[in-house]
């Protein structure tokens, strides 16, 4: 389905709160998190784009290669650690974003940056739903 088309208000709207949500956030780190939530949701489609865009924002093989282990990886700051952990307990919401999570994303960002990096990753998330039940695959428009 091409879900553009079929629904174009919907997709407007997903791209309006998309645009919103990336509003003040560091492009690679931002990447880094739709990477991460795209894998989690096993969106080839937009681990794809994202891949593409991380490597456009100056993101390096060796790092996009560890982010589905980036818990095992030294090549991740404590900031980039802790918004991963966030986007982990919000794509994997049935587990609950505990304390201790939110706290250390709290410790790395301001309020309007975790703001921000919250709307991120529920954003990616609408955009994975979307793009798995519609069949989106690389490659296509």
């Amino acid at each position: 389905m091409n879900f553009s088309a079929v629904a174009p208000k919907v997709f407007k709207a997903v791209l309006a709160l998309d645009a919103a949500a990336r509003d003040g956030l560091d492009p690679v780190l931002l990447e880094l998190v739709q990477i991460r939530a795209s894998q989690i949701n096993r969106c080839a489609y937009c681990i794809d784009y994202h891949t593409s865009d991380a490597r456009k924002a100056g993101e390096t093989e060796e790092r996009i290669y560890q982010l589905s282990a980036w818990e095992e990886s030294s090549l991740f700051t404590e900031a980039e650690r802790a918004a991963l952990a966030l986007t982990e307990a919000v794509t994997l919401l049935p587990q609950g974003v505990h304390d201790e999570v939110y706290d250390e994303a709290a410790k790395h960002f301001g309020e309007k940056e975790l703001a921000q990096l919250i709307a991120l990753i529920f954003t990616t998330n609408a955009w994975n739903r979307m793009n798995v039940t519609t069949r989106k695959t690389p490659g296509t428009e």
